[in-house]
Order: structure tokens, then C-alpha cells, then sequence
């Protein structure tokens, strides 16, 4: 009896390989962005936010911004954008994703159980379940 050897190709695994990290290239110090990096990220911009209250994030900080933008969307922080006179102007989740690299911006911790100071346009209520 020939035993030849059993062919799988009809299972497909549940979760996927993680991909390899790309290899350092010379001169290059950024670290891959893996799930856990992004979540200590996370964790990291909360951390300073609720231990000072306030974070203030630079203008072209781009990487702090989108960590921020996210969790607004999660309803942790408030985003503030400061304008050349120094004004403050509450971003939208939307508009805080989308936002631009030319001003700087002041991230606190979201107000819990006061209703938002700024209303949600149609256009972005997939970001927010209304209540009924």
C-alpha cells in the first residue's frame, strides 16, 4: 500500500502570520509599528494626558496627532486646535483625522457625562451611535 501524504489545501488557517518586521536600513531608527507598539503608543499619549491634565502637540507632530485623533473617536480625550491668535477651536472626530499639520494642537481628557459641545453632521455619523 502506497501512503502518500495528505494535501490540506483546503484549510484556511484562522488567523494570519504577522507579517516580518522590514529589515533597518542605515540611518533609519523608526521602529516597525506593530499592534502591540501602536497600543503602548496609545497607552502612552493617554498616560500623559491624564497624569498633566493637558498635552500640548506640535504642529507637525503627525504620528501623536493620529494616536490622539483615535482615541477621540473612542471618546477618551477632547482635541482643541490653537489658532495663530491663540484661540482655541474644539475638532470634530472627523475633522481630526483629517486635520492639517499647520497648527498645533491641545489634547485633554474628555468630559464624562456632559453631551458634546459641538454637534455631529450627518456626514460623520458613522463615527458616533446616536441614542435613541
Amino acid at each position: 500500500m502506497d501512503s502518500a501524504p495528505a494535501r490540506m489545501d483546503n484549510v484556511v488557517p484562522f488567523r494570519r502570520a504577522t507579517p516580518l518586521p522590514a529589515p533597518a536600513r542605515p540611518g533609519n531608527a523608526a521602529r516597525a509599528a506593530t499592534p502591540a507598539s501602536r497600543r503602548s503608543d496609545q497607552r502612552a499619549v493617554m498616560d500623559a494626558v491624564y497624569a498633566t491634565g493637558t498635552l500640548a502637540v506640535a504642529a507637525g507632530d503627525r504620528e501623536t496627532k493620529l494616536i490622539a485623533a483615535r482615541l477621540q473617536v473612542y471618546g477618551f480625550l477632547s482635541i482643541e486646535e490653537i489658532d495663530a491668535d491663540g484661540t482655541l477651536r474644539r475638532l470634530r472626530p472627523s475633522e481630526a483625522i483629517r486635520a492639517r499639520s499647520e497648527r498645533p494642537w491641545r489634547v485633554t481628557k474628555a468630559s464624562y457625562g456632559a453631551s458634546l459641545a459641538v454637534t455631529i453632521p450627518a456626514i460623520d455619523d458613522f463615527l458616533f451611535e446616536q441614542p435613541a
